[in-house]
């Protein structure tokens, strides 16, 4: 089948299996490294939500909580903000009140939480009891699929380090009267000192980055097949007019010869290979002239000998 094509046909071929053998190359190995810089896109929004929030709970931990822990004492209704988890979540939803960052979700899952918001659903109870069973693991990061899309998420362990914690959340008897009054005393108890009790946990949606990094892989992909498909013209262009062209006027040329008309001559004024093509075959007709007239001439000798 090759045998029948031009030679332009054939190089264009050639270039588009170069093309092809390329495109697949650079876009495997472009959309690992897209996906590698979205997954740490991700991965820094997600570290640096965690970190204001921890910088939320130290703030409330260290000024909010002095100032309103003796209040507890005296009135009807706990006071949610002395809790630096309650202040988290709530500054993450005033984060969240923002349309780009709705999807974006914090939460401080725990087994057994005064609040039931607090709650551990199944996913982040698996996650609290890895961070119980190994009490050397500082982090947990990975993806949870949810209805609404692909989350990313870091989780980090909870861990009761401070005695003042307690008070909360040892006993019934020792809670302040307003926490009892507000929340019950069925739950949020039995807390121990250095017990893991729940996961602090960052989501961010993965879906838009990931769909960027592939807009973007398109985007690139589509760019390189244009400026391919103008290199290819290029080249043609330029292959008919210094190569497929000359050769073309050597074989009409050829031709004029083989039927008998030595007038027809191989020009060429270039100085490349085509151009010694031409020159030897031009040299080649007036050896072939030569040789005919030497022929005539020895047929005319023996004629008049004859």
């Amino acid at each position: 089948m090759l045998k029948n094509l031009r030679l332009g046909s054939k190089f264009n071929l050639l270039l588009i299996g170069v093309f092809l053998i390329g495109i697949l190359l650079s876009g495997t190995a472009l959309s690992v490294i897209l996906s590698r810089n979205a997954a740490d896109q991700i991965s820094l929004k997600a570290s640096i939500l965690i970190q204001t929030m921890n910088a939320v709970r130290q703030y409330t931990n260290d000024q909010v909580n002095p100032e309103l822990a003796p209040r507890l004492e005296v009135e009807d209704d706990f006071l949610p903000e002395t809790v630096p988890g309650y202040s988290a979540r709530e500054v993450f939803e005033y984060f969240r009140s923002d349309p780009e960052y709705r999807d974006f979700f914090y939460k401080e899952a725990t087994l057994n939480p005064t609040n039931l918001r607090d709650k551990a659903d199944p996913f982040e109870t698996e996650l609290v009891n890895s961070f119980r069973e190994n009490d050397s693991l500082k982090e947990l990061r990975g993806n949870r699929s949810l209805p609404s899309g692909n989350l990313y998420y870091i989780a980090r362990p909870i861990k009761i380090v401070q005695e003042t914690c307690l008070r909360c959340h040892s006993t019934p008897e020792a809670a302040p009267a307003s926490q009892i009054a507000t929340y019950g005393d069925q739950n949020g108890f039995g807390w121990q000192l250095n017990e893991i009790v729940g996961a602090q946990i960052i989501s961010v949606p993965a879906a838009e980055i990931f769909k960027t990094a592939q807009n973007v892989l398109f985007l690139v992909l589509l760019t390189v097949c244009i400026v391919f498909a103008i290199i290819i013209l290029a080249i043609n262009i330029m292959l008919r007019k210094a190569v497929i062209s000359p050769l073309n006027r050597m074989a009409a040329v050829a031709q004029d010869v083989s039927t008998g008309k030595m007038d027809s001559k191989f020009q060429q004024d270039s100085h490349d290979e085509i151009g010694v093509l031409a020159a030897a075959f031009e040299r080649m007709k007036l050896s072939l002239v030569m040789a005919m007239e030497m022929l005539n001439s020895g047929g005319d000798r023996q004629d008049r000998q004859n």
